[in-house]
């Protein structure tokens, strides 16, 4: 036996006894003395190499609330088109005040039903937060300062449909519509006609009239003939028949319209903005995700989970929305750059300009209808293949492996050993006789590798974390009591902003969107007069604050970011006041003052 691998068998078999021995002596369990490590045990062991369905996502659900019970409450906030229900689940420390009362992150994903992967991120985000609760220390102030609601499929329907089908078409929920305008609806989808699982293209040969040629550096490559000249093949499109017998093939699928463009912000009808709908909030998924936000004001930031291009999303979605307020600018700037250092190959975009135009998206909604900051990421790009500069030049030259084309299947040869490519067969289709199957799996090109997921999902985690921590959150900072005469006394306090994001973004004041600050004063005493100080140490005026009831300020403009304003009361009384600082979307603090 070889002298390594014997010792190795040694060292197990040693392991093993000890093991014993220490159970049967009742010694204690050296896996408790390694939980402190670097490589602590798991409470909850769960994998992360695997795309769930809509069961298996409500079962790990189900999992993480039953195991955390004292931070997780899994509620449903409606129902699919299909029945489905639409789990959220919401992460708060009971112990460190209730969520209505502290920031919340809104974390969504799959809203386009083929975009899966966003929703494994929402799972991982919601075991990573527990899991490391009491281990990690920044996880737990977040976990105790913030309340995370997260929704990890908003449209289970189409989830369901491209997991378990062949995966075309699954964008779209599932009400019907009727996408050709014959007064059918749904009637004419792809068809899996060789019953492969999975929608192949259709290419046909036709000697010296075709539109394409099969390209000399790979047989599999299609490539469109240059003007004037004239090729062996044509593309006839996805795998399916003509059902309705109208003359056009796969022309009416099921749904046939876009979730995400269906909110409030800058909706269009149909005819400007393809898969709108009828009207805002038609669809019932966004109905219920609507009516949550609704009665949750306290929802600061937003982030919605996407999958194709390597992007971090903010609004607006049109150009003709115009740009955000310089204010708001400012902050999410801050967020998106150093987004793009937590997530490597990743760019900081606006929608209209990086991506494409969009009338009535959710973060765009999220942004002008709520008053949080909403970014909507782009999880998986096909850069991310290359993972080196190096590699990314090879790629803009032609006489390159992986150029062009050419990258696509060098890497599905070489690093995923041809599992994503059907080559083309001979079939004899019944309306365009012999042509030709084949192409790439539903999920090649949308949804990353199974081998990249660890990295996506904790990235893409790491990046909203960061953005929740930055919401707004109060303090009470410095106080002074002065007594001026008699029984009267000059008070001041210090409130402060400790964080990025102001409780009051410029458009959601603009919007009328969120309700006012509130600056309270309770006790025996009567304010005489306040303002704010604009240099606690120069002398100097207070700006006044001229309004009715002192003792109930209403700050109608927020507290910016990273700021702290000093508030100076002169009151009348005796003993002590408490002046409370109170933010829907930077929670609530408060400070007593005894007045000597």
């Amino acid at each position: 036996m070889n002298y390594v691998k014997e010792n190795r068998m040694v060292t197990r078999l040693g392991a093993a006894f000890l093991a014993i021995a220490i159970i049967l002596a009742g010694a204690p369990d050296l896996s408790a003395q390694q939980r402190g490590g670097s490589d602590p045990e798991h409470r909850l062991p769960l994998t992360w190499d695997r795309w769930l369905d809509h069961a298996g996502m409500a079962e790990r659900m189900r999992q993480m609330a039953d195991t955390w019970p004292e931070f997780l409450t899994l509620t449903s906030l409606g129902k699919s088109y299909g029945g489905r229900d639409l789990w959220m689940m919401t992460i708060n420390n009971p112990s460190t005040g209730p969520e209505m009362n502290k920031a919340a992150m809104y974390i969504e994903a799959n809203v386009h039903g083929n975009e899966i992967q966003g929703g494994e991120i929402c799972l991982y985000t919601i075991w990573y937060l527990m899991e490391n609760y009491g281990r990690i220390e920044e996880i737990t102030r977040l976990v105790d300062e913030r309340v995370f609601y997260i929704v990890p499929t908003v449209n289970p329907d189409g989830r369901d449909y491209f997991m378990h089908g062949t995966g075309s078409g699954s964008r779209t929920g599932h009400v019907p519509v009727d996408s050709d305008g014959d007064g059918l609806f749904d009637e004419d989808g792809p068809d899996d006609l060789n019953g492969s699982g999975m929608i192949e293209q259709i290419r046909k040969y036709v000697p010296g009239e075709g539109t394409h040629r099969i390209s000399h550096d790979d047989p599999r490559i299609m490539e469109t003939v240059p003007s004037g000249e004239t090729g062996d093949w044509i593309l006839l499109g996805s795998e399916g028949i003509d059902n309705d017998g109208d003359g056009r093939v796969n022309e009416d699928p099921v749904g046939g319209y876009d979730p995400n463009r269906n909110y409030g912000a800058g909706w269009q009808p149909n005819y400007i903005q393809g898969g709108s709908m009828n009207y805002p909030f038609e669809l019932p998924e966004s109905r219920a995700t609507n009516d949550f936000w609704m009665t949750h004001p306290n929802i600061a930031g937003a982030q919605s989970y996407h999958n194709s291009g390597g992007m971090i999303l903010r609004g607006p979605g049109t150009a003709w929305h115009g740009t955000y307020p310089r204010e708001d600018i400012r902050v999410y700037d801050e967020l998106g750059e150093n987004g793009e250092r937590i997530l490597p190959y990743y760019n900081y975009l606006i929608i209209w300009q990086g991506l494409y135009t969009v009338h009535g998206g959710s973060i765009d909604w999220t942004n002008d209808g709520l008053g949080a900051v909403s970014f909507s990421n782009e999880l998986w790009s096909g850069s991310l293949y290359f993972g080196s500069d190096l590699l990314r030049e090879q790629q803009e030259d032609p006489d390159s492996p992986i150029s062009g084309q050419k990258s696509r299947f060098f890497f599905d040869d070489f690093v995923e050993f041809g599992d994503n490519y059907v080559e083309w067969t001979p079939f004899d289709h019944p309306q365009f006789g012999a042509v030709e199957l084949g192409g790439w799996k539903k999920y090649f090109g949308r949804i990353n590798p199974r081998f990249t997921s660890m990295e996506q999902f904790h990235r893409n985690m790491a990046f909203t974390l960061y953005h929740a921590d930055q919401m707004p959150l109060m303090s009470i900072g410095e106080t002074t009591v002065e007594n001026v005469g008699g029984n009267v006394y000059r008070v001041r306090v210090d409130i402060r902003n400790e964080r990025l994001i102001p409780t009051i973004t410029v458009r959601a004041r603009q919007n009328n969107v969120v309700r006012p600050d509130l600056l309270t004063v309770d006790g025996n005493v009567e304010v005489i007069a306040a303002g704010w100080v604009p240099n606690k140490h120069r002398p100097g005026p207070t700006d006044r604050i001229d309004q009715d009831e002192l003792d109930r300020i209403i700050i109608r403009s927020g507290h910016p970011g990273r700021t702290t304003r000093t508030i100076e009361y002169l009151v009348r009384g005796s003993g002590s006041m408490t002046v409370t600082y109170s933010a829907v979307k930077g929670g609530t603090a408060s400070t007593t003052v005894r007045l000597r």
